[in-house]
């Protein structure tokens, strides 16, 4: 079998960027050096001085199957993730039916198995009445649980507090959380009501308002701290809540937290011009709390930068804001928002890949994938700064057929991605692995 030589690349890894050479054997990196000379067993890529980074771990998306598929699937939203330089992911509970015991999970990782295009895991949703099912996760096969603290569709919203306590105190893997909570934003709609207001796009964020996210993800992180549990706060979106959050290495936190690439991009400015198109869960709030994220992202407190990807279709966005879903598609263009921030200064491309990429790896404990090292997977995402994707909702790949970034040019492109080895996207069109994509294996 053939190897591959990526020719120089700018190798960002590990807080540092290098000119460097990778051979690609199998599934894995076999060999990083400034200069390798190519062999007659070599498919020679020349990067051209593009950077090239470890494919981004998304640690929060929907990908909407089963039961919701006619807004996106796992074959489809896992193709465009690809595109987008996206190499592993973990989904999310909230589907039809919801993903609450083991049968449920087996069942997504059998549709996975058979059709994602990039590494998988999936989280069990906690429920009030499941805590036994919790316990009986194995550490090394489940990404997490996710609690839906205040707000949720279906049966998971967890809001007692007993259930709550036996999560905490109970669950072998790490907790991720929604945090929003319902009482705070129920006495928002109420004023609304009582002043015979029907709020349009514009109130969403006082309605959902940083209170609500206070309130939920502070009461979070001390039942963390009472049960010494593994807590991941998933996007944060307001500059109050940053205060319940460390500086410093991930590798010496028990509770982290996380910021989405929507958070850090639009704020309460863009609902005028897009309208539900960005109505999501939490809001987008104010420029203050965008700049306070991107901030915090700097000096540690945000851990780690995940997408949220949450497809709904065209039809159901065009309703009245009160009616309209939640939720955006972003894991197609997510890593080249974030390049925006490099081009302005306000992230370094280090950072970004520390986030996206070393990060999920680390809190998640993740086998060997996250970085580029030799004897690691060969998940792997090759961009160009010479060159600008423009954006259209015609050229996005998710099955919903739109995207919040339709107009949109990018000052970089995605020239290639790769999983497990295999080059799957070359700046153009996505192919079919080969071979099945892989669960993601902790190890915990």
């Amino acid at each position: 079998m053939k190897s591959q030589l990526i020719k120089n690349a700018q190798l960002v890894n590990e807080g540092k960027t290098q000119l460097a050479d990778v051979r690609i054997t199998n599934q894995f990196i076999e060999c990083i050096a400034p200069n390798i000379t190519p062999s007659e067993n070599d498919d020679v890529i020349d990067a051209k001085g593009a950077y090239l980074l470890p494919g981004m771990i998304d640690d929060q998306v929907h990908f909407r199957e089963p039961g919701l598929t006619h807004k996106g699937s796992i074959l489809t939203e896992s193709r465009a993730a690809v595109a987008g330089g996206i190499t592993s992911y973990m989904e999310m509970p909230n589907v039809n039916p919801s993903t609450t015991n083991k049968a449920a999970l087996e069942e997504k990782y059998a549709i996975a198995e058979q059709h994602s295009y990039a590494n998988y895991s999936f989280y069990l949703g906690a429920t009030e009445h499941n805590l036994d099912d919790i316990k009986a996760l194995d550490p090394k096969k489940v990404c997490g649980v996710k609690v839906f603290m205040g707000a949720s569709t279906g049966n998971l919203l967890v809001e007692n507090p007993e259930a709550l306590e036996g999560i905490f105190r109970e669950c072998p893997v790490l907790i991720v959380t929604h945090c929003e909570d319902g009482k705070t934003i129920s006495k928002n709609n109420q004023r609304y009501e009582q002043q015979g207001i029907i709020p349009n796009i514009t109130d969403h964020p006082k309605i959902r308002d940083a209170e609500a996210c206070y309130a939920s993800s502070s009461y979070a992180v001390s039942l963390a701290k009472k049960y010494n549990a593994q807590l991941h706060v998933l996007h944060i979106t307001t500059e109050k809540e940053l205060s319940l959050f460390t500086k410093g290495d991930i590798a010496n936190k028990s509770i982290t937290a996380e910021a989405c690439v929507h958070h850090l991009y639009f704020s309460e400015q863009d609902y005028p011009a897009l309208g539900n198109l960005i109505k999501c869960n939490p809001a987008i709030k104010a420029n203050t709390d965008r700049d306070a994220l991107i901030n915090a992202v700097k000096n540690n407190q945000i851990d780690i930068i995940a997408t949220d990807h949450a497809p709904h279709t065209w039809q159901e966005k065009q309703t009245d804001y009160v009616n309209a879903p939640a939720g955006l598609p972003l894991v197609e263009h997510a890593l080249l928002s974030l390049l925006e921030h490099v081009k302005h200064s306000r992230l370094s491309i280090e950072q970004v890949v520390e986030k996206t990429a070393h990060n999920p790896a680390l809190r998640f404990c993740i086998n060997k994938r996250g970085f580029i090292k030799e004897g690691y997977y060969a998940d792997l995402v090759l961009v160009s700064t010479q060159h600008t994707t423009k954006v259209s909702h015609d050229s996005c790949r998710y099955l919903c057929g739109w995207t919040p970034f339709d107009g949109v040019e990018f000052s970089s492109k995605i020239v290639s991605t790769w999983v497990n080895g295999e080059r799957l996207y070359d700046g153009k069109t996505v192919t079919k692995p080969s071979k099945p994509a892989m669960p993601l294996v902790f190890n915990r």
